[in-house]
């Protein structure tokens, strides 16, 4: 090969290279930590809030985050009580590719918040779903062909939460995670070809699923998957799902256990708004694994919008504000009422924060020195919430901005175009 055409091969390999690395492919980024490793982005938006690329008012109902990949949006969405679907839309102007129904809306136990819950999850040439009444496929991304599904409630006797399935799936390497609940298979791990089962883990406490989504964790050569499941933070042995350690303070007195885990080296933060948030070390004991709480306190983040960890610091809301916080101990640096509660992502020195209330949205100064806004805005035409809130989460994929609330879409063009 000539050394042109090396060149070339080169650059084609990094251009794939940096458009994965832009991608938002499943629940809270890449690593499910919320972070985007982007740059070149706003430093500060004007006074109306960046540029509108496009919007969409007409999605669908639900509280599914968006999944953004190789220039196309995924999304579940539902029509009714009876038809909770997929949808595939243009990155460049919102236009729909396809929709594949899953199933029907999961039965809350109570009549709030119908509605369609979980991010996809896109890898490679599939996009793995969980409806909210425990519909779990396996789908093609060009055309959204059912490859294989399960019925998280039929197949697994399935327990789900009072307020239906939540949880957007995890996949590592060969394997799909997910939470059924219940005395038989509290957590499985699947095949992510076939659907086959590789293991499934019937905790002793037979918990139900709750809200959360798994994260995977490394510790003392140990890979586990990290949950928040209704009784308590678990980690399980990622080969053979055995429970390697509990830690329950955190879902003392909660009824919805919401927020992702925060893991951090032998650490991992977990929080819900009825009970406070609270830190655990990971100490190894002979053959097994300890979780000894390094701190617990009320005050800290613990809301539906969950936390980012950025250094030593971790960034979050509560009903008082966003607030940061020093991750090993718990101290808080500062705290500003913003627009908070709300969801959160980081991208380039930056925390996007996304307004449960009123769907307004905020730009700060990822910084442990003090609240520092740049920027905030509120997006035309946000729908009614009735019962509800604005409980989705910001997405930054490919210099844009996305935000969902309810049946509409928003998609923002946050690249600096002084930026060099």
């Amino acid at each position: 090969m000539k050394l042109s055409g090396v060149l070339l091969a080169w650059a084609i390999v990094a251009g794939l290279v940096t458009a994965r690395a832009a991608d938002w492919p499943q629940w809270r980024g890449p690593e499910r930590s919320g972070i985007s490793q982007e740059t070149g982005l706003l430093k500060q938006w004007p006074a109306e809030g960046p540029k509108l690329v496009w919007q969409i008012k007409d999605l669908g109902d639900g509280y599914s985050t968006p999944a953004v990949a190789a220039d196309r949006v995924y999304v579940i969405s539902n029509a009714g009580i009876e038809n909770e679907y997929v949808r595939a839309l243009s990155a460049t102007d919102g236009s729909t590719l396809w929709s594949t129904t899953i199933g029907k809306v999961g039965a809350n136990r109570g009549p709030q918040y119908p509605g369609s819950r979980s991010t996809p999850t896109v890898d490679g040439q599939r996009v793995y779903v969980l409806g909210s009444d425990g519909d779990l496929a396996a789908l093609d991304v060009g055309s959204g062909q059912v490859i294989w599904k399960k019925s998280l409630r039929t197949d697994f006797g399935g327990v789900p939460g009072a307020w239906a399935y939540s949880e957007s799936p995890l996949v590592d390497g060969d394997a799909l995670v997910v939470c059924p609940g219940g005395a038989t298979a509290t957590v499985v791990a699947l095949n992510k070809a076939t659907g086959d089962v590789l293991w499934q883990s019937a905790l002793p406490e037979a918990d139900e699923a709750a809200y959360a989504s798994a994260v995977v964790a490394n510790f003392g050569g140990v890979k586990q998957y990290v949950q928040f499941l209704q009784k308590g933070l678990v980690g399980l042995e990622a080969t053979t799902g055995k429970l390697l350690w509990r830690y329950t303070k955190t879902a003392e007195g909660s009824p919805a256990n919401i927020p992702t885990p925060i893991v951090g080296a032998d650490m991992v933060y977990s929080g819900a708004s009825r009970s406070g948030g609270g830190l655990v070390r990971l100490v190894a004991s002979g053959s097994s694994i300890e979780a000894q709480q390094v701190y617990f306190d009320k005050a800290l983040p613990t809301s539906i919008g969950g936390s980012v960890k950025l250094g030593e610091y971790l960034y979050g809301t509560n009903r008082q504000g966003l607030m940061c916080v020093e991750f090993a101990t718990g101290t808080v640096k500062w705290q500003d009422r913003s627009i908070a509660p709300g969801g959160v992502c980081y991208a380039d020195g930056r925390i996007y924060l996304h307004g449960e209330k009123e769907g307004d949205v905020a730009l700060i100064e990822a910084t442990p020195e003090a609240y520092r806004e740049l920027g905030r805005f509120t997006p035309p035409e946000v729908p009614d919430h009735g019962q509800g809130k604005a409980w989705t989460y910001p997405v930054v994929a490919d210099g844009r901005l996305y935000l969902r609330d309810l049946g509409a879409l928003w998609c923002y063009d946050v690249r600096d175009g002084a930026a060099k």
